[in-house]
């Protein structure tokens, strides 16, 4: 499959740059295949900048980084009129949205109108400035990075934003042998120079159109439906996933099994995504500050304790 043959490629180009990043890289092209948008939360330094710009010179995408301030504003973001006195008319300036991988840096450090702006571009994948709406290019695709420890400073993302995000993950810190790698190719040449594209706009097109094509039995879908139940009747949960949560999951196993060669869904896949794809659409009942610790252990219950399909599901 295309699909599987592209994350191969993928897997081989970041691995040059970073190290440890294999679940990651598939987190991230299963979401730019399913029209999905990534939320990194991790520490400053752990090389989100550089999985982002690693990623889109691999797929031959333009990529736009935005360093989101408390002072920037919405036509920061989107774009701008701009009146030319000569000929008494108005002219849009696209702004740093209008590419195909944008790296929302620190997106909780804007103030909730500037957050507002990406929500159009991330859902609808249009803007509108001045009662005129243009059309985003294809593929379009947000990764966007907060630190979950600072707060200084920083305006928490509403729950309604934090949805839009089909995933939400950490890069972590490399293991010793990880860190030893990287610090040896980063010492001595610029690794990210030497990556080369290994596919085309079409291709990606082409592949999204496999991942669309791959099945899914009515009994993996029941599963994810009675997960997706089970977190809202949860005696410790206040807020359980959302339909469009549990819509999100199946693209997303549907995609997910199409990067590991297959053109059917297992129950496993729903497995391995749950904590990516339902962890932030969750708040306990409680105010902690483990809650991302808390609602882990939750869905991990939730996942022994639902009834997994056995039939053959291909």
């Amino acid at each position: 499959m295309k699909t599987k043959t592209i994350r191969d490629l993928l897997q081989r180009n970041i691995e040059k740059v970073m190290v440890g990043c294999s679940v990651p890289t598939d987190l991230l092209w299963m979401c730019l295949l399913v029209n999905g948008h990534v939320l990194l939360e991790d520490v400053p330094g752990t090389g989100k900048t550089t999985l982002a710009k690693t990623m889109a010179k691999s797929l031959d995408l333009s990529f736009q980084r935005i360093q989101f301030t408390p002072d920037i504003v919405p036509s920061d973001v989107i774009g701008i009129n701009v009146y030319h006195q000569a000929t008494g008319t108005f002219e849009f300036k696209k702004g740093a949205i209008f590419s195909h991988l944008i790296l929302a840096d620190e997106i909780n450090r804007a103030t909730p109108r500037t957050q507002s702006a990406l929500l159009e571009a991330m859902e609808e994948r249009q803007v509108t400035s001045d009662m005129k709406t243009y059309a985003l290019d294809e593929p379009f695709f947000v990764m966007a990075t907060q630190n979950p420890i600072e707060s200084t400073g920083t305006f928490p993302l509403p729950e309604a934003q934090i949805d839009r995000f089909m995933v939400r993950m950490s890069l972590g810190y490399p293991t010793l042998d990880e860190e030893v790698k990287m610090l040896l190719n980063h010492s001595s040449h610029n690794a990210l120079k030497e990556v080369e594209a290994i596919c085309t706009k079409e291709d990606i097109l082409a592949c999204k159109k496999e991942c669309e094509e791959v099945k899914i039995h009515r009994d993996v879908v029941e599963y994810i439906v009675r997960l997706a139940k089970a977190t809202r009747n949860h005696p410790q949960i206040a807020m359980g996933v959302s339909p469009r949560a549990a819509l999100g999951m199946v693209k997303c196993a549907k995609a997910y099994a199409a990067i590991q060669g297959r053109n059917y869904v297992l129950p496993d896949d729903v497995k391995t995504l749950v904590p990516y794809v339902f962890g932030h659409r969750i708040q306990t009942n409680h105010y902690s500050f483990t809650q991302d610790n808390d609602v882990q252990k939750i869905l991990k219950g939730i996942l022994q304790e639902v009834a997994v399909p056995t039939e053959d599901l291909q």
